[in-house]
């Protein structure tokens, strides 16, 4: 038994991607059954079209803190309809739009305080801050006890009696 397999040209392969891409694309299944090719077909050629680079890709906005401000006010005070509309409209996705905002109130908040974000430098050394108070505190408590053993050994001699006097051990 043999299969017959169809061979279909570039430009016609090309064709039927860009049907398949882009504002205005169909479905994979409903394009099958319109033209007669099985969907399994359509999205491997939709697949290395994407692989061969043969169909351009958007690239992703690389956005000015200038524009991201803007947005964030513009997105202000907006219903959800709204909201979804405008954010469509600019290309964007909601959660872009929550971490800019969270990002926004992060840094007004620490210029609020009079003091900038702190850096890597300054919180070594609040960690060796920390970790030299911890110490000192080891180190009293040490001498703390050392000062009590002294005190206990003057009130009460010396704990071990076993030995003769001036033997020296």
């Amino acid at each position: 038994m043999d299969l017959l397999v169809k061979q279909y040209s570039a430009a016609f392969k090309s064709r039927m991607v860009r049907r398949l891409v882009g504002p205005t694309a169909q479905s994979a299944n409903a394009m099958a059954h319109e033209v007669g090719i099985s969907q399994v077909t359509l999205s491997r050629w939709l697949r290395a079209a994407g692989n061969v680079g043969a169909m351009p890709r958007p690239t992703a906005k690389k956005w000015t803190s200038g524009e991201k401000f803007r947005v964030l006010r513009e997105a202000h005070g907006l219903d959800a309809s709204a909201l979804g509309a405008f954010l469509r409209r600019e290309g964007l996705h909601a959660a872009q739009l929550i971490a800019w905002r969270a990002a926004a109130e992060a840094a007004l908040t620490d210029s609020a305080r009079g003091r900038p974000a702190p850096s890597a430098e300054a919180k070594r050394i609040q960690a060796l801050e920390r970790e030299l108070r911890r110490k000192d505190a080891a180190l009293a408590e040490t001498a703390a006890l050392l000062v009590l053993k002294k005190k206990l050994e003057a009130i009460w001699g010396d704990a071990d009696d076993s030995t003769p006097a001036g033997s020296g051990t």
